[in-house]
């Protein structure tokens, strides 16, 4: 029989520091996640970049790339927001961009996948969730606090009224954040659990090695629907966001 070694299907997901740094006590070392996340950025630009070189009235497939997703966003922007989300743009344009190339770059072998970590899904959501509420309380003023409140409330349900929807306004938070997590990680988890059972039966030997091919056409499936899911939860993130940002522009 010969000797494997089969790692375990979370090894994926771990965090490995590249560059050590510590300042007053504080880590800010580099990772292998603060570089994926930074040649994601790298990337986005030089692409965007790339794509704006020679620009001609048939596009070339870069060019073709970025028009459509230029489309997608625009779409979901009118569709969601209306005319008052176009300055909103930029910021929605680029979120999704980083969310389909984070994705994407994690499909790659031996890359690691950044939105595969509920500490930075959860850290963009809490940072998108302040943005959107800085927005709606600059653009109401006080009457923001009204969205917690629907209008013809009987006045004997308006403290409960008040605090269930506090919490269903809080959990969006939770519920971008580990949408995308969780997708991301059930995911790979499971590409990596398929390949390292296609490999076991195949360093196995004998009749098993034969039906190896068998998990591997399986893998060979996931992977591409696993590509789609990619793409889709890139989409779902920014839909959300721009439904989250569409609710404090609109209010009750």
């Amino acid at each position: 029989m010969i000797p494997f070694f089969i790692a375990s299907p979370l090894e994926q997901f771990e965090i490995i520091t590249v560059l050590p740094f510590n300042f007053l006590g504080l880590n800010f070392s580099i990772t292998n996640s603060t570089l994926f996340l930074l040649l994601s950025i790298t990337i986005v630009i030089f692409l965007l970049s790339l794509s704006f070189y020679k620009i001609s009235l048939v596009p070339n497939f870069l060019q073709s790339v970025k028009e459509m997703v230029y489309e997608i966003t625009s779409s979901m922007i009118q569709d969601n927001i209306g005319d008052k989300g176009e300055k909103f743009f930029p910021f929605i344009f680029t979120l999704h961009l980083l969310l389909l190339t984070c994705n994407l770059i994690g499909m790659v072998p031996y890359t690691f996948t950044v939105t595969s970590h509920i500490i930075f899904t959860f850290g963009l959501a809490l940072s998108i969730f302040i943005g959107i509420n800085i927005v709606g309380f600059k653009t109401h003023g006080f009457r923001f606090f009204s969205l917690f409140l629907p209008k013809g409330v009987p006045l004997f349900i308006v403290p409960l009224l008040i605090a269930i929807e506090f919490i269903s306004y809080i959990i969006k938070v939770f519920t971008l954040s580990i949408r995308l997590f969780a997708n991301m990680t059930s995911g790979h988890t499971l590409l990596k659990i398929i390949a390292s059972f296609a490999w076991t039966m195949l360093s196995t030997g004998g009749l098993l090695a034969i039906f190896h091919v068998i998990p591997l056409g399986l893998l060979i499936i996931l992977i591409g629907l696993e590509l789609g899911i990619s793409i889709l939860q890139a989409y779902v993130f920014t839909l959300l966001t721009c439904i989250y940002l569409n609710d404090v522009l609109t209010m009750h």
